[in-house]
C-alpha cells in the first residue's frame, strides 16, 4: 500500500489520582479508532497517550496513604495500563512524566522559553485549587470557589517564576484568524478568544511549596508547574525539543485530542509556550465534549453516584469491548455533551449490533450452509435488487473516509450501518427462502448468497478501525479468518465466490433489557457503597452516599414564583384556647405585624418562639383555625421523631426571601 506520508495523534495524558472511567475511554477509544483508521489507509501513524502524574493533589495522596509519591502513582498508573490492554488501545507510545526521558528534556524546554526572555522570577498572590492545581483571581471564582470543579479554594502566596503568557496574546488571536481549523470545533476557538480578549495574565509555572515535579533548572528550591510539565509531554516523548529523528519524522502533531475543559491549556498556553521555544505548532486542537450523567460531566467523584455503570471494565466483562466502543463512537457527535445512561447504552447494544449486524451474519451464513453446502456460489445474474445493494456497498468507503476526516465518527458508523440495513432489506427483498423451493430459480439464490457474503465482507473492512475484534469475528464466520483486512477491498464486489462459510456462535447476543438494567443498578449500588466507605473526603463521601429525594410533583418556575416569602420577627406566642397541637403567632414583617397559627406546640414552648427570625408564606390565602384567623405560614423542617423545627434567617425583617 502507498505511503502517504506521516500521521501523529494524541490524547492528552490522564492524572492518576484514581482509577478511569468511562469518560477517559470515550476519548481514548476516539483516538485508537482515528489512528487505526489512518493505518488502514496507509499513513505512518505514531499514537501517543500517558500520564501527567506530578503536583501537589499527588504527593497529599501518598502522605495519606502512608506511601511515596512515586509507588502511587506506579499503582495507579499499572491499572490504566492494564485497561487500555483491556480495551487494545493500538498506542504507539504511552509517555510518563515522571520519566527520566520527560524530566530531561522538558528542562531543555524550560531552558529555551528562559533563554528567550519570557521567563522571570516573582511573587504569585491568589486563589488556588488544589483538587485542580489551579491558581484564580478573585473575579474569576464562581461563588467564591474553583470555577472549574466547584471546589473551595484557598488564599496561598509564594515566590514563583511566571511565564509572559501575556507577550502572545495577539500572536494566538493571529493564529485563529489564519488558521481557523487550529481550534475546532468553532464553538471552542469563539470561547478561546472571548477568553484572550478579557485580558491575558502572566502564568504562574513554579512551585516552591512541594517538592513532587520536575526540579527547575538552576533553582532546584522550585518545582515545574503543571503547565509546562505536562503539556510538554507532546514533544518530550518524540525525543524533543532537540531535533531528533522522531521529532524531525513526527512533529508537529496533527491532532490533539482533548476535553473541552482543558482546550484553555492546549490552544492558548501550549501555542504560546511553543512560540517561545521556536518549536513548530501542532495542526490541529480538537476539543471534545463531556459524557453527562444526570446532566453533570462523569468524574471520579461521580462514577459510581446513581444508577449508571460507567466503570469501563465492568462493562466490557458483560458487553464485550466492542460493544462499548460502538456505542462511545456511535451515540455521541464529537464536540457536542452527551448523556450517558445505561439503558441509552443497551438499547444501542441490542438494535444496532444485535439485530442489525449480529442477525445479518448469522442469517446469511445460516443459508449459505443450508442452500450452497456451505460454499459461496458465484453471481450469475443481476437484477436492480442487486445492483442498488452493490453500489451502496462498494460506495460507503468514500463517505465513511469524509466522515472521518471530520472526526464524525457517529456520522462514519451511520454510513457503515447503512450498507447493513441494505443488506437486511436485500434478504426480504428476495426472499432466498421462497426462492430456494423452486429450482429454476437456483441462479437467483446463488447471487442472492454471493451479494451478502460481498456486502458483509465490506462491511467487515469498514468497521475495523472502529471493532477491529468484531471484523475479526465475521471474517471468521464467512470464511476469511487469518486473511488480511484491506481497506482498498472494501471497493471490490467479487472476492468470495468458493469461499467456504464456518458458522459460529452470535457475534452479539440479543439482551435482556430490563433485567440487565436491574443488574448493573445492583452494581452501581455496591460500587457507590465501597467508595463511599474507602473516602476519607467528607464531601466525597456524602456525593457517593447521596440518594435522590422523594419529592412532590414537579412545579414550574412560574408556579413558586407566585408565593411571597418574608422574614419576620415572632414578638408574641400562646396556645391556641381551643386546640392543644397550635401556637398563635403575632409575627412583625417590616411595616405589618400580623397573626400566624402554626401546629407546632408539640414541638415547641410559646416562649421559646419569641425573638426567632422566621420566614413566612405571606400571600398565602387566610383561613379559619378553630375559630382564630391565620394570615400566612410559617416555613418549618421535619426533624427526628416527627418533631417540626423552625426555618430561622439573619435577613431583616420585611425581606423578600427569593
Amino acid at each position: 500500500m502507498e505511503n502517504k506520508g506521516k500521521f501523529y495523534i494524541t490524547t492528552p495524558i490522564y492524572y492518576p489520582s484514581s482509577n478511569l472511567h468511562v469518560g477517559h475511554t470515550y476519548c481514548t477509544v476516539m483516538a485508537d479508532a482515528m489512528a487505526r483508521f489512518r493505518r488502514m489507509q496507509g499513513y505512518d501513524v505514531r499514537f501517543l497517550t500517558g500520564t501527567d502524574e506530578h503536583g501537589q493533589k499527588i504527593q497529599t495522596l501518598a502522605e495519606e496513604k502512608g506511601v511515596t509519591p512515586q509507588a502511587y502513582v506506579d499503582e495507579v498508573v499499572a491499572g490504566i495500563k492494564e485497561l487500555w490492554k483491556t480495551m487494545e488501545i493500538s498506542y504507539d507510545d504511552f509517555i510518563r512524566t515522571t520519566e527520566e526521558r520527560h524530566e530531561t528534556r522538558v528542562q531543555q524546554i524550560w531552558n529555551r522559553m528562559y533563554e528567550k526572555g519570557d521567563i522571570y522570577k516573582g511573587k504569585y498572590e491568589g486563589m488556588y485549587c488544589t483538587p485542580c492545581e489551579s491558581f484564580w483571581t478573585e473575579s474569576q471564582l464562581v461563588d467564591g470557589k474553583c470555577p472549574d470543579c466547584g471546589r473551595p479554594v484557598v488564599k496561598a502566596e509564594e515566590e514563583a517564576y511566571f511565564f509572559k503568557l501575556s507577550n502572545y496574546a495577539q500572536k494566538i488571536l493571529d493564529l485563529y484568524e489564519e488558521h481557523p481549523e487550529f481550534l475546532q470545533p468553532e464553538t471552542r476557538r469563539n470561547e478561546m478568544k472571548a477568553f484572550i480578549n478579557q485580558g491575558l495574565e502572566d502564568l504562574c509555572v513554579s512551585r516552591c511549596t512541594f517538592d513532587w515535579g520536575v526540579p527547575v533548572p538552576n533553582d532546584p528550591k522550585h518545582v515545574m508547574y503543571v503547565w509546562v510539565d505536562a503539556l510538554s509531554n507532546y514533544v518530550t516523548a518524540l525525543g524533543g525539543p532537540e531535533d531528533t529523528e522522531l521529532m524531525g519524522k513526527y512533529w508537529p502533531a496533527d491532532y490533539h485530542l482533548v476535553g473541552k475543559e482543558i482546550v484553555r491549556f492546549h490552544s492558548i498556553i501550549w501555542p504560546a509556550m511553543l512560540m517561545s521555544a521556536d518549536l513548530p505548532l501542532p495542526k490541529h486542537v480538537l476539543g471534545h465534549g463531556w459524557l453527562l450523567l444526570g446532566g453533570e460531566k462523569v468524574s471520579k467523584s461521580k462514577a459510581a453516584k446513581g444508577l449508571d455503570v460507567v466503570d469501563p471494565v465492568i462493562l466490557i466483562e458483560r458487553y464485550g469491548i466492542d460493544a462499548l466502543k460502538y456505542f462511545l463512537l456511535r451515540e455521541y457527535t464529537f464536540g457536542q455533551d452527551g448523556n450517558f445512561n445505561n439503558e441509552v447504552m443497551l438499547k444501542r447494544m441490542n438494535y444496532d449490533l444485535a439485530n442489525d449486524l449480529g442477525n445479518l451474519v448469522s442469517r446469511t451464513v445460516s443459508m449459505i450452509e443450508k442452500y450452497c453446502g456451505g460454499v459461496i456460489p458465484a453471481a450469475a445474474i443481476e437484477d436492480d435488487f442487486d445492483k442498488d445493494l452493490k453500489a451502496i456497498a462498494v460506495g460507503a468507503r468514500e463517505k465513511v473516509e469524509a466522515e472521518m476526516d471530520k472526526f464524525a465518527f457517529n456520522m462514519a458508523l451511520e454510513e457503515i450501518w447503512v450498507v447493513v440495513r441494505r443488506a437486511n432489506k436485500y434478504i426480504d427483498e428476495k426472499a432466498p427462502w421462497v426462492l430456494a423451493k423452486d429450482e429454476s430459480k437456483k441462479a437467483e439464490l446463488d447471487t442472492v448468497m454471493k451479494n451478502l457474503a460481498e456486502a458483509i465482507r465490506v462491511v467487515s473492512v469498514l468497521i475495523y478501525p472502529f471493532m477491529h475484534t468484531t471484523s475479526d469475528e465475521i471474517r471468521k464466520q464467512i470464511g476469511l479468518e487469518g486473511t488480511e483486512t484491506v481497506w482498498d477491498d472494501a471497493l471490490v464486489f467479487d472476492l468470495m465466490e468458493g469461499v467456504k462459510v464456518c458458522k459460529g456462535n452470535a457475534i452479539f447476543p440479543r439482551i435482556d433489557i430490563d433485567k440487565e438494567l436491574e443488574i448493573l443498578s445492583g452494581i452501581a449500588e455496591e460500587i457507590a457503597k465501597k467508595k463511599a466507605a474507602a473516602s476519607a473526603d467528607p464531601v466525597e463521601k456524602a456525593i457517593l452516599e447521596s440518594k435522590p429525594l422523594e419529592l412532590k410533583d414537579e412545579i414550574v418556575y412560574d408556579d413558586f414564583d407566585k408565593m411571597d416569602f418574608r422574614v419576620g420577627t415572632i414578638l408574641k406566642a400562646e396556645k391556641h384556647p381551643k386546640a392543644d397541637k397550635l401556637l398563635v403567632f403575632q409575627v412583625k414583617m417590616g411595616t405589618e405585624v400580623r397573626q400566624v397559627i402554626s401546629g407546632v406546640a408539640d414541638s415547641y414552648k410559646p416562649e421559646e418562639m419569641v425573638g426567632k427570625k422566621v420566614v413566612v408564606v405571606a400571600n398565602l390565602k387566610p383561613r379559619q383555625l378553630r375559630g382564630m384567623e391565620s394570615y400566612g405560614m410559617l416555613l418549618f423542617a421535619d426533624g427526628e421523631d416527627g418533631k417540626s423545627i423552625v426555618v430561622t434567617t439573619d435577613a431583616p425583617d420585611g425581606s423578600v426571601v427569593c
